[in-house]
């Protein structure tokens, strides 16, 4: 993953910065992206089903919406309609960008690895005619107003409508490289981007949610209702420190969420043993949270290769979409494999 680029001494966006970026993405990234996969990026977005291309009998993964009951009814099996994909399909991005976003190192804190992803996978699209749209969530701004009891009055802090263009992919970027301005009142609640993405994405489309889920409950209802709309993917980002604390003596956590500060000595096996326990309690609740919505997933690290992620997802979506097509050339496969993707 590219570090990240600097920023003014204000803390906003250097001028051009977005296209620099954008411009190192394409050349390191979407470059070797195109040799390893010849060009064929038709897994990242399935198409709603306007033109009928064939009838096959019925598979568990295939949507009972395209079972044709009339060809059931008369070959005693049931058989669904398969469609080719439009090649004008709408993308949206759901980002969290809540202050726990901000963890990891340098350069590769999980807001950076989301840039990336996001402006990679955004103009593989565009550039391919396909729109894309985005929702911000926890920038600042509308992020921090609350009503009389604490609770947010607006779900997002801003709506990019979808448009298929470089500039589209540049203005993104822009929006995503500028510094927070607010916390969270009360907590990241990430129910309120999915609500509003339930609202407002009134298109069949392919929805990716990118968040790290640290959030208070009642996501796990509308990610559902998502996944019953849309082509949903939820792309969930984690730092290694996140799962396991290593031993480093008195150290000093900071809530990115409240601010809240605790001091403690992480010499303590005991104590070490006890944050890996909630640590692997929390993942086991996160991973069937995710597996019940019904959304292809994509678990990526701080510290992982953007472009070995890509084809894990992209693996993933084939193997979900049937044996239809092959993500990787012939002899090409990742090394690692995550539990989810």
């Amino acid at each position: 993953m590219s570090k990240k680029p600097p920023e003014a001494a204000s803390g906003q966006p250097l001028p051009g910065q977005a296209d620099r970026l954008l411009r190192q993405l394409e050349w390191h990234v979407i470059r070797r992206l195109d040799g390893l996969l010849q060009g064929d990026y038709r897994t990242l977005v399935r198409g709603s089903g306007l033109d009928l291309a064939d009838l096959r009998e019925y598979q568990p993964h295939d949507d009972v919406r395209h079972i044709d009951w009339n060809v059931t009814a008369r070959l005693n099996a049931p058989h669904v309609r398969v469609f080719t994909e439009d090649r004008e399909m709408s993308a949206w991005f759901l980002l969290d960008l809540s202050p726990s976003i901000h963890f990891g190192p340098p350069g590769h804190a999980k807001r950076d690895i989301l840039t990336g992803l996001v402006a990679v996978l955004a103009r593989l699209l565009t550039r391919h005619g396909n729109r894309v749209g985005a929702m911000l969530y926890g920038a600042g701004g509308a992020y921090g107003a609350t009503s009389a009891e604490g609770r947010s009055t607006r779900a997002v802090d801003a709506v990019l409508p979808p448009r298929s263009s470089r500039a589209q992919v540049l203005h993104l970027m822009h929006r995503l490289l500028q510094p927070a301005t607010g916390r969270a009142a009360g907590g990241t609640e990430l129910g309120l981007l999915l609500q509003a993405g339930l609202g407002g994405i009134r298109r069949r489309s392919t929805v990716f949610v990118v968040s790290d889920f640290i959030s208070a409950p009642g996501w796990e209802k509308p990610l559902a209702q998502l996944a019953q709309r849309h082509d949903l993917v939820a792309v969930r980002l984690f730092d290694p420190l996140e799962l396991e604390l290593p031993d480093l003596g008195l150290v000093l956590l900071r809530d990115a969420e409240t601010g809240e500060q605790l001091q403690v000595d992480t010499h303590d096996k005991a104590f070490r043993q006890r944050f890996v326990r909630l640590a692997a309690e929390r993942e086991a609740a996160l991973r069937a949270g995710l597996a019940a919505a019904g959304a292809d997933t994509l678990e990526l690290r701080t510290d992982d290769d953007l472009i070995d992620a890509l084809l894990r997802f992209m693996d993933l979506r084939q193997r979900r979409a049937g044996p239809r097509r092959r993500a990787y050339p012939p002899g090409l496969r990742p090394t690692t494999v995550p539990a989810t993707a």
